[in-house]
């Protein structure tokens, strides 16, 4: 069996190739700092956390767009755009404002248990109460994985 992954979690993965690094002072990371910074500020949130979820979701390409129809920084979907007051989805502002208000609103419904809160901003608030747990979807909990080993980075990055 294979399994392939850009955040290994086991010694027993073996390096296969490379992947863009970003690092703390890259010019696709700081491009966006003054707007994740004061979103997060707004909701009470980590500004790392969501430089992780951006970097995870989209590799900070304001214009990403999923093979499931999730749209831009954040990766929100269109339904989700519009509950979270969305206008312009590849806005990075709006983008990033309507992401944010997302997982904060998980995060205070999953009492800010950060692994339920990500994979509910990933699969849906209502596979993560179906399960009581993350869901057993390797998608989800790859997910899970990788956005935690990027805000690691950030949070141990000198600045």
């Amino acid at each position: 069996m294979v399994h392939i992954t850009n955040a290994p979690t086991s010694a027993r993965y073996r390096w296969m190739m490379g992947e863009k690094r970003t690092r703390w002072h890259s010019v696709e990371n700081r491009r966006f700092d003054d707007i994740i910074n004061d979103t997060a500020a707004r909701y009470g949130i980590d500004p790392r956390l969501v430089r992780a979820v951006v970097k995870a979701e989209s590799d900070f390409d304001a214009h990403a767009v999923s093979r499931k129809g999730a749209h831009g920084l954040m990766q929100l979907m269109p339904d989700t755009a519009r509950l979270m007051g969305v206008r312009d989805i590849h806005d990075p502002e709006e983008n990033i404002e309507g992401g944010v208000r997302k997982l904060s609103t998980l995060l205070k419904m999953f009492d800010w248990n950060l692994h339920l809160a990500l994979a509910a901003y990933n699969a849906g608030e209502a596979a993560v109460l179906k399960y009581r747990d993350i869901p057993p979807y390797s998608e989800t909990r790859n997910y899970v994985k990788r956005v935690l080993y990027y805000y690691n980075l950030y949070k141990n990055a000198k600045k």
